[in-house]
């Protein structure tokens, strides 16, 4: 196994684990549902899963969250540039979506670029491609480690105003917020 792929795994064990590990949980106010390892029943629905979520093996949770939010959005692309920005958009793409996730680290760099001089724009699409990566690569050699504490500062900002928004609008969120800030939104 490659460094990058244990590095993966370390980041999927995490995210596992905060999202509650092998406890089934099926809270009503949860717009996921029932939820096991991190994956809704839609989602292991989806994924060719028939039986109990109770049941849902491990194995297959770790595929469909490696498919679903690390290969598919290329997470484990930023990943191999820089464990913790990987972890950070990993986490945030399974709990909020990859698309948002993605969209946090474009709207990011797109801020730091200082008028531009550094790295090309890049198109706010939620899609991690090659221009993105180049993007966070200049980024990266440019502002080094201080760069990186900026860019994970900022995700957690705009995490929490997310789930600021969120318990806002639905007050069946409420509920929730304690622990996204707590869980999710790291200090």
């Amino acid at each position: 196994m490659s460094a990058v792929d244990q590095r993966i795994e370390r980041i999927l064990d995490a995210v596992m684990a905060t999202e509650g590990g092998a406890r089934t949980t099926n809270d009503p106010a949860d717009a996921g549902g029932e939820t096991r390892f991190g994956i809704t029943e839609a989602m292991a629905r989806a994924n060719g899963y028939t039986g109990a979520m109770r049941n849902l093996p491990e194995s297959l949770a770790r595929a469909i969250l490696r498919k679903q939010y690390i290969d598919a959005p290329r997470f484990g692309d930023v990943a191999a540039i820089n464990a913790a920005l990987g972890a950070e958009l990993i986490d945030t793409g399974v709990n909020m979506g990859p698309v948002v996730a993605a969209t946090f680290l474009q709207r990011l760099l797109n801020a730091f670029n200082d008028g531009g001089g550094h790295y090309a724009a890049l198109r706010i699409d939620g899609c991690i491609g090659g221009v993105t990566l180049d993007a966070l690569r200049a980024f990266i050699r440019w502002r080094g480690p201080q760069g990186i504490i900026a860019l994970l500062r900022g995700f957690n900002g705009l995490q929490a105003t997310r789930y600021l928004a969120i318990a806002e609008m639905n007050p069946s969120q409420r509920r929730f917020l304690l622990g996204w800030l707590l869980n999710r939104v790291a200090m």
